[in-house]
C-alpha cells in the first residue's frame, strides 16, 4: 500500500499527542521526546494500530496536564515513522506530517487522549498566477535577506524553497523553519486559503525582518561609541601627561585631594576611614566618565557627610527642661518624669546609652509633638522620621550599592541631616509599619532599637558600622498590639492616655485658642471663647481621645468670625453655649440622658473607646418562649461569650437568686445594647448583663443612679478590667456618682485626678453577690430582697478609705 493510499484510509478516531512550544505541519519531517504517561500510552496505541496519530499544540506551554480547553483544535495528522524508548523512561520519535485536520469531538481524555477527527482538505489556491508568482518571490527574497542578517535556519532551506512552486506548501514550510511563536504558527496551520496563508507569512517575515535590521544598527552604533569611548580615553590620558609635564594640576587631582582631606577632617573610626580611602583610591584608578565613579562619588559624599564624632551638648538642667515640658503639654506626667529620670542619670554618669521609649496612646493626644518638647528641653537636634505605609527593608537598613539608584535607609539619612549623632529620633507610626516580598521592615528595626546592638548599626548601603546608641530613640504608636513581640520587647512602653473633658478645656484656653486666634488673622478684641462654650464645644461636637478635632473646630468658629469682621457684619462676638450652633450648626453628638428612674432589665454600663470612656445601656426584656438568649446590638465574640456566661451562672444559681424554677421552661430573653450601628466587644459588660439578666429573671429593679464595670466567670467571680479611669470620668459626666468596679482594679484609682476622685463613691467588688446587693434597688415597687453580702466601698468622706483607693 502507498503512502497516497494511507492518508486516504484516515480512520475516524486516533489517539492525540499534545505537544508543546511548537506548531507541526503536514509534510513537515521532525524528532519529538514524549515524557508525559498519557502521551507515552498515545504513542503505543499509534504503533499497534496504523502508526497514524494527531498532533495538537497547547495553547499554554508550561500546563502538564492539559484539558481539552487549552489545546487547539486545528492540528496535523502524522505518521509516527520510528521509535526509540530512552534510558530515563522518555520516548523519542520521529513523525512526519501527513494533512492537517480539526477535532470534532473527545472520545476519551483519560489515560490517554483519543479523538474524532476530520481531515482538512487543501482549497485550489484562487487567483492570478502573476500574483501568486509575486507573493511567492517576495517570500524567498525576505527568507535571504534574514539569513543574511545573521539568523540562523537550516542551511539547505534556500535549496529546498527553489523547488516549491504551490503557495500553501511554501507558507508551511516557511512557518516550520522559521522558529515563530506558537499563536503565529497555529494562526498560518488553521488558515486554509493558499493565498491568505502566503500572505500571512509574508507579514511574518517583514515583522522579523525589521527586527533583525533594527539590532544590527543598534550592534553597529554601540561599536562606533567603544571606538570613541576609547579614542577620547587615549586623548584624555595624552592631555593629563601634558599637563603633568607642565606642572599643570587639573581639576579631577583637586576633587580626590579635597575628598581625602574630608575624609580625614570627618573623625572617622579607623576601620571606616580605611573603607573610604580603599574607595577613594578605585576612584582615583577609574575613568572620570565611567558609571562607577559616579557611584563611589556618591558613597564618598555620603560618607564624609555623616557625623561620625560630632555631637550636641546635653541641657542638662532639670528645672529647665521640667519647665520646657509644662509649658508645651499638660499632664502626661509619666513620659515627662522618665526624661527627666533620663537627664538626671546623664549628669551623674557621663558614658550612657541612650533610652529606647514607645508612647503608645489614641490619636492626637500629642505623642509626636512631645518627642519634639523633649529634643527642646535636652538642646538636641529633632528629627521625625514617618514609618506608617513602609514596607520595604531597605527604607530602614539602605540598600545595597550594587543596585542602581541605591541610597543609605532612613536611619542614616536622618543622622546626615541634623548633622549630629545624638538627635532626638521620633519614629512616628510604628505599629502600622508593612511587609510584603520586599522583607520586614519590623525585623530591620530590631537592630535600630537594641541597645545592645545599635553601637554596631550596619546600614547596607555603608557596608560600615554606625554608633546609634547616642540618639535617643522615641516611637509613637496608636496600638500596641499591632507592634510584634521581639520589637515591643526592646522598647519602654509608655502609655499616653486620652485627655478628660477638664483636661481639654485647660489646654483649650492654654493653646488650642491662641493659636488659632493668630492663625486666622483676627485678635482678642474680635472673640472671646468662654469656659462654657468651650464645654459645650468639647461635648457637643467632638468625641475623642486627642485634640486634632477640637482645634479643627476651634478653627472653624475662628474663620467664620474672621469672615463677619470683614464683611462689616461684626467686630466682637462671645463664643458660648448658645451663639456656637449658630456659628457650626446643630450639635453632632448628643448624649443620652442618664436614667430618672429604676427598670427591670436596665442597668447602665461602662465602655472604653478609643475617643475615652462611654456609659453604655445595657437592656433585657422576657416574653413567651422556651429558654433561648438573643443577644442584639453589634455585639462581638467575647461580649456574646459574657452574656452566655451570665446565663449559665444564672442558670445555676435559680434557687439562690430567687429565680422562678419554671422560668426558662417559659420564656426566653432578650439582650439588646442600643447604638447598634456600632460594634461593641469587650469582656468589661459581663457583671452589666448578669445584673441585667439576674433583674429581669427576678423581676428586681436595678438602681438607675450607679453604673457598674467587670469581666464575670461561670463561678461567678469578678476579675479586672481595662480603662477605668476613663469609664468613671464618663460615668461622672453622666451625673452617676457611684460606679461598681473589680476589687482588683483598685490600683487603677490612683489615675483619676484627685478633684474628680473626691466627687465620687467607688465600690470594689469580687463576685457577683456583692454586685446584686449594691445593684438592686431594694426601695422601689416590687422589689426582691437579694443577698446579704455588700461591696467594699471607696468614697470621698472617710480618710481610710481615700488611702486605700
Amino acid at each position: 500500500m502507498s503512502f497516497d493510499e494511507k492518508i486516504l484510509e484516515i480512520p475516524a478516531t486516533l489517539p492525540m499527542l499534545p505537544v508543546r512550544d511548537i506548531v507541526v505541519f503536514p509534510y513537515m519531517i521532525l524528532p519529538l521526546f514524549v515524557g508525559r504517561e498519557g502521551s507515552i500510552r498515545s504513542v503505543e496505541e499509534a504503533l499497534s494500530k496504523n502508526r497514524l496519530i494527531f498532533l495538537a499544540s497547547q495553547k499554554e506551554i508550561t500546563e502538564d496536564n492539559p484539558s481539552p480547553d487549552s489545546i487547539y483544535t486545528v492540528g496535523t495528522i502524522a505518521m509516527i515513522m520510528r521509535m526509540r524508548k530512552l534510558s530515563d523512561g522518555r520516548v523519542k520519535i520521529l513523525i512526519q506530517g501527513v494533512a492537517k485536520g480539526r477535532i470534532k469531538s473527545y472520545v476519551k481524555s483519560t489515560p490517554s487522549f483519543e479523538v474524532a477527527v476530520e481531515k482538512i482538505e487543501e482549497p485550489q489556491a484562487a487567483g492570478s498566477a502573476v500574483e501568486f508568482e509575486a507573493m511567492i518571490r517576495t517570500a524567498k527574497d525576505q527568507i535571504e535577506k534574514i539569513i543574511a542578517f545573521g539568523r540562523v535556519l537550516p542551511p539547505d532551506i534556500l535549496l529546498v524553497l527553489e523547488d516549491v512552486t504551490e503557495p500553501g506548501r511554501l507558507s508551511d514550510l516557511i512557518a516550520s523553519n522559521l522558529g515563530i511563536k506558537v499563536s503565529e504558527a497555529q494562526r498560518v496551520l488553521e488558515t486554509a486559503d493558499p493565498k491568505e496563508r502566503l500572505k500571512i507569512v509574508n507579514e511574518i517575515l517583514a515583522a522579523e525582518l525589521e527586527v533583525l535590521q533594527m539590532q544590527n544598527k543598534i550592534r553597529s552604533q554601540a561599536k562606533d561609541e567603544m571606538s570613541k569611548t576609547q579614542r577620547e580615553y587615549f586623548l584624555r590620558e595624552q592631555m593629563r601627561a601634558i599637563k603633568s609635564e607642565l606642572g599643570e594640576n587639573d581639576s579631577r587631582s583637586e576633587e580626590i585631594e579635597e575628598l581625602r582631606e574630608k575624609i580625614i577632617k570627618s573623625s572617622m573610626p579607623p576601620a571606616v576611614e580605611t573603607e573610604a580611602l580603599k574607595q577613594l583610591g578605585r576612584l582615583e584608578r577609574m575613568h572620570p566618565d565611567a558609571s562607577e565613579a559616579s557611584m563611589v562619588r556618591t558613597y564618598l559624599d555620603w560618607m564624609t557627610d555623616l557625623p561620625w564624632s560630632k555631637k550636641t551638648e546635653d541641657n542638662l538642667d532639670l528645672i529647665r527642661a521640667k519647665t520646657i515640658l509644662d509649658e508645651d503639654h499638660y499632664d502626661l506626667q509619666k513620659s515627662k518624669d522618665r526624661i527627666l529620670e533620663f537627664l538626671a542619670v546623664r549628669k551623674l554618669k557621663t558614658t550612657m546609652k541612650g533610652p529606647i521609649l514607645c508612647f503608645v496612646g489614641p490619636p492626637g493626644v500629642g505623642k509626636t509633638s512631645l518627642g519634639k518638647s523633649i529634643a527642646r528641653a535636652m538642646g538636641r537636634e529633632y528629627f521625625r522620621i514617618a514609618l506608617g505605609g513602609v514596607k520595604d527593608e531597605a527604607e530602614i537598613r539602605g540598600h545595597r550599592r550594587t543596585y542602581v539608584g541605591a541610597m543609605p535607609g532612613k536611619i542614616v539619612q536622618a543622622l546626615r541631616q541634623v548633622k549630629t549623632n545624638n538627635p532626638v529620633l521620633v519614629l512616628d507610626e510604628i505599629d502600622k509599619l508593612g511587609s510584603d516580598f520586599r522583607g520586614d521592615p519590623s525585623a530591620a528595626m530590631l537592630e535600630v532599637l537594641d541597645p545592645e546592638q545599635n553601637s554596631t548599626f550596619r546600614d547596607n548601603y555603608l557596608n560600615v558600622d554606625f554608633d546609634l546608641s547616642h540618639a535617643l530613640f522615641i516611637a509613637t504608636a496608636n496600638v500596641l498590639e499591632n507592634i510584634p513581640p521581639a520589637l515591643r520587647d526592646r522598647m519602654e512602653v509608655i502609655q499616653i492616655p486620652g485627655y478628660t473633658e477638664s483636661d481639654k478645656l485647660l489646654i483649650a484656653n492654654k493653646h488650642l485658642v491662641e493659636r488659632q486666634i493668630d492663625l486666622n488673622g483676627i485678635s482678642k478684641e474680635n472673640v472671646k471663647f468662654t469656659d462654657d462654650g468651650i464645654e459645650y464645644l468639647i461635648s457637643h461636637y467632638t468625641r475623642e481621645a486627642g485634640l486634632r478635632n477640637l482645634e479643627r473646630e476651634i478653627g472653624s468658629l475662628c474663620r467664620k468670625i474672621a469672615k463677619m469682621v470683614v464683611m462689616g457684619e461684626k467686630t466682637f462676638i462671645e463664643l458660648n453655649s448658645q451663639t456656637i450652633p449658630d456659628l457650626l450648626g446643630p450639635p453632632r453628638f448628643i448624649r443620652d440622658e442618664k436614667l430618672e428612674e429604676s427598670h427591670v432589665g436596665v442597668v447602665t454600663g461602662l465602655a472604653w473607646t478609643q475617643a475615652g470612656g462611654e456609659v453604655l445601656y445595657v437592656e433585657a426584656l422576657k416574653y413567651k418562649g422556651n429558654g433561648r438568649l438573643s443577644l442584639t446590638g453589634q455585639l462581638g465574640e467575647v461580649m456574646k461569650e459574657s452574656a452566655q456566661a451570665a446565663m449559665a451562672y444564672a442558670r445555676a444559681h435559680t434557687e439562690e437568686l430567687g429565680i422562678a424554677e419554671d422560668f426558662f421552661e417559659k420564656f426566653d430573653i432578650h439582650v439588646h445594647l442600643p447604638a447598634g450601628a456600632i460594634p461593641k466587644d469587650g469582656p468589661s459588660a459581663g457583671i452589666t448583663m448578669s445584673t441585667a439578666l439576674v433583674s429581669l429573671m427576678t423581676d428586681t429593679p436595678v438602681r438607675h443612679d450607679i453604673a457598674m464595670t467587670g469581666e464575670v466567670t461561670l463561678q461567678g467571680r469578678v476579675l479586672p478590667v481595662g480603662g477605668i479611669r476613663e469609664k468613671c470620668l464618663a460615668a461622672l459626666a453622666q451625673g452617676i456618682k457611684e460606679v461598681i468596679i473589680p476589687l482588683a482594679n483598685q490600683k487603677d484609682l490612683l489615675d483619676i485626678p484627685k478633684e474628680f476622685k473626691d466627687k465620687m463613691n467607688f465600690i470594689m467588688v469580687e463576685n457577683l453577690d456583692e454586685v446584686f446587693a449594691v445593684a438592686f434597688d431594694k426601695n422601689s415597687k416590687g422589689a426582691k430582697r437579694g443577698p446579704s453580702k455588700s461591696g467594699k466601698r471607696v468614697s470621698k468622706a472617710p480618710p481610710a478609705a481615700a488611702s486605700a483607693a
